[in-house]
């Protein structure tokens, strides 16, 4: 039997070979048996370029193309590299030269952003339009047979954001996404055949994660026409399909809650939260629109979604004597993942203290593409170091403290603090900066920039102007703040959280 996850579509394929596999909106644009063709034959034409586990970059907006090229990667033996579509092209050209991606798929509105890459990526051989004749061409061979695989082969290079100025890559074998897959299926939600899924958040993250369980058991994954996340799109597609779950930022489900009028959700099963903090009162909002039909799960790049889980028969759980502090935890261990609240020796702590969240099981990453020390640092002792701080209760709920790293969530996306600073730093007037994160009632955090000014104070234009040539455009400053002197303890380090008292 194959190791290689890319038998699922195939097993699928089998099962339910007429049962609708991809969708645009409401319109289905492929059966299982096409798709499975389809993939077969887009990877003999990846084949007739690329050897076994060679890198294969997805710089896409969300699209039916990114089901079959996550695939046809895999029955290939190669290694997808999805890459967030919203990064500004200096951040792009880091990640294909570290990663060697030899080929680039782009969709049609980031091609000409991504071409011109080729000529400072030197193992880059061909940025390919998806939506163009090459992408036909590619799949009009004969089939493939499909790539035997090992469980340490890497399947998925997710980079992370640049926590010391650049990215690294997470390094996901066959056998962590598996063992993913099967968590879903194990904590998060049960999916019948003819579910659906829908796309609303970037494939190259959490929603793309879950094309895989939703490709395992048959279910339909459908891209918005919109190709993002709109509200009343989205109930319009929560009608249009059956058994319908939807992956969201917390303040994605706010904005469903808010919106105006009294659409029909018989059809929604699941919402899946994560990626930042739910506040519980969002919570129960949700609740009360939907009923009991949100699961929570807190994961990130090294653990893919699957560190702890809330199910929704917990959510449901109304009666339970501290049900108000379950919904503000982030839940369970995942089935066959352990976690642990560690001090600065990484020795477990008693319920209730504050520490490190350390995780062990299989979803565990391998390591970080191409750098050893990070890697060693990372998973000493045989545990991931999350880096985020949290509590466990006597029942093993754990609830988070902090975040990584003083990472800020906005709008569900990652931005952590120092790539923006370094970019301002670049600016001959500034000085000195430290950026946190701002409480905000529609993306959950902002991004606010303290800048001790050398001199004259820069123009906030300029320092827009900055950001936006070295960065993406989510991640600028939405406010600059002028400080004499930025807070430091005695060792030096910034103190962060005296900035963010600041901002009340």
């Amino acid at each position: 039997m194959s190791a290689n996850i890319a038998q699922l579509l195939v097993r699928s394929a089998h099962a339910y070979p007429a049962l609708p596999a991809l969708a645009r909106g409401g319109r289905v644009t492929c059966s299982y048996f096409d798709l499975a063709a389809r993939v077969s034959r887009l990877a003999a034409g990846l084949a007739l370029r690329l050897s076994a586990n060679d890198r294969v970059a997805l710089v896409m907006k969300n699209c039916p193309q990114y089901v079959e090229l996550l695939f046809a990667c895999w029955h290939a033996g190669l290694c997808a590299v999805p890459v967030n579509a919203k990064l500004h092209p200096k951040e792009l050209e880091f990640i294909l030269q570290n990663s060697g991606a030899r080929l680039c798929f782009a969709t049609a509105d980031l091609y000409d952003a991504v071409a011109p890459l080729r000529a400072s990526v030197d193992c880059l051989e061909e940025v390919i339009d998806a939506d163009g004749p090459r992408y036909a061409a590619l799949g009009a061979g004969a089939p493939l047979p499909m790539a035997a695989r090992e469980a340490q082969d890497p399947a998925w290079l997710f980079y992370t954001s640049g926590t010391t100025g650049r990215p690294k890559g997470v390094t996901l074998t066959q056998k962590n996404v598996m063992a993913a897959i099967l968590n879903y299926f194990s904590d998060v939600d049960a999916i019948a055949p003819g579910d659906a899924i829908i796309h609303a958040a970037p494939m190259s993250h959490g929603s793309g994660f879950y094309i895989l369980p939703h490709v395992a058991h048959a279910g339909v994954n459908v891209v918005p026409e919109s190709g993002g996340f709109d509200p009343a799109e989205i109930y319009a597609l929560v009608q249009a399909h059956r058994g319908v779950t939807l992956f969201a930022a917390p303040t994605m489900v706010k904005r469903l809650v808010d919106y105006p009028g009294d659409a029909d959700t018989r059809n929604l099963k699941t919402i899946t939260y994560g990626g930042g903090p739910m506040y519980v009162a969002d919570c129960k909002a949700a609740m009360a629109r939907f009923g009991y039909k949100l699961a929570q799960i807190y994961g990130q790049g090294e653990s893919p979604m699957t560190i702890t889980a809330m199910g929704k028969a917990i959510h449901a759980d109304t009666a339970y004597p501290r049900y108000e502090q379950r919904l503000a935890s982030v839940g369970q261990a995942f089935t066959g993942v352990e976690v642990m609240v560690g001090d600065n020796h990484d020795r477990p702590l008693p319920a209730g203290e504050i520490g490190e969240i350390l995780v062990r099981g299989d979803p565990v990453m391998l390591g970080y593409w191409d750098n050893p020390q990070a890697s060693a640092e990372t998973l000493r002792g045989g545990w991931l170091h999350t880096g985020d701080m949290g509590c466990l209760d006597e029942e093993g709920f754990l609830t988070l403290k902090d975040r990584s790293k003083d990472m800020i969530i906005s709008g569900g996306s990652n931005i952590y603090p120092r790539e923006v600073e370094e970019v301002l730093l670049r600016h001959p007037a500034v000085s000195e900066v430290s950026v946190v994160g701002k409480s905000d009632p529609e993306w959950g955090e902002v991004v606010i920039a303290f800048i001790v000014a050398r001199g004259k104070q820069p123009d906030a234009a300029d320092l827009d102007a900055l950001c936006l040539d070295n960065i993406a455009r989510f991640k600028r400053p939405k406010a600059y703040r002028y400080v004499e002197a930025l807070p430091k303890n005695s060792t030096g380090k910034v103190l962060k959280t005296e900035l963010r008292k600041l901002l009340s």
